[in-house]
């Protein structure tokens, strides 16, 4: 039995109760949907309060580290790109970065998840891309709907490349795309415009889909230029 934490003085008893349900989770090598104990197993063992287990189960699950449902006990927690996300959005919201430095390191990344999606992709992988693609462009006068497809077929590629911790970055990206994309779209004027920021979109998934990491992430670049990277270094410094 572990030894009560009643004296401790360094840090409250929720940080210590966090950390050790952690440890738990470590040490005995669980993994994602794994049962966990209950607050009352803790509490007994680290000598503190069914309510500082209860607020250390809460901090938890709010960082999607545990899964907890109404009814049943916790459970190992999938990784989720939406904490990363509402970290990023408040970064954004109080001024420690811009959107134009957040869309800088998206771009860097998604030249990467382009190429390893042309290596990686199954062909279902490579018909949502193509679905996704497609939608933009029947879509393209729907701002919402083609929105939705955009959105959608990033997050396609950063899958079809098989690295999950790419594919929560791309996820945590979504609320700012939800703000930007509309942005971009409308600086494209005519329909020339607008059809070449539909096109970049359909050759890239067809180099993905013809397993071409080089052209992916020539094209991914492209698109980058064209429908984002301008506004937001122009807008940058404003």
């Amino acid at each position: 039995m572990t030894a009560p934490l009643s004296g401790q003085v360094s840090g409250s008893l929720v940080d210590h109760a966090v950390r050790r349900i952690r440890d738990h989770i470590r040490d005995s090598d669980m993994k994602v949907g794994d049962t966990l104990p209950g607050e009352g197993h803790f509490a007994t063992q680290m000598g503190v309060s069914r309510a500082v287990m209860r607020e250390a189960f809460g901090a938890l699950a709010a960082l999607r580290v545990i899964d907890v449902g109404n009814g049943r006990k916790a459970r190992v927690g999938a990784i989720d790109g939406s904490v990363m996300a509402a970290s990023i959005d408040h970064a954004v919201a109080t001024a420690q970065i811009t959107t134009a430095q957040v869309w800088d390191v998206r771009r860097t990344l998604e030249l990467r998840t382009a190429a390893l999606a042309a290596d990686h992709r199954s062909d279902g992988d490579a018909r949502v891309i193509l679905n996704h693609a497609q939608g933009m462009a029947t879509h393209q006068n729907d701002l919402g709907t083609l929105i939705g497809h955009d959105i959608a077929f990033h997050q396609a590629i950063a899958h079809a490349g098989g690295n999950v911790l790419f594919h929560q970055i791309v996820r945590s990206f979504e609320q700012l795309m939800r703000v930007a994309v509309p942005s971009a779209w409308h600086t494209r004027e005519t329909s020339v415009q607008r059809d070449a920021v539909i096109a970049v979109h359909r050759d890239l998934a067809n180099a993905i889909a013809d397993r071409d990491p080089a052209a992916a992430a020539r094209l991914m670049d492209a698109h980058f230029d064209q429908t984002i990277s301008d506004m937001f270094y122009e807008n940058a410094d404003r």
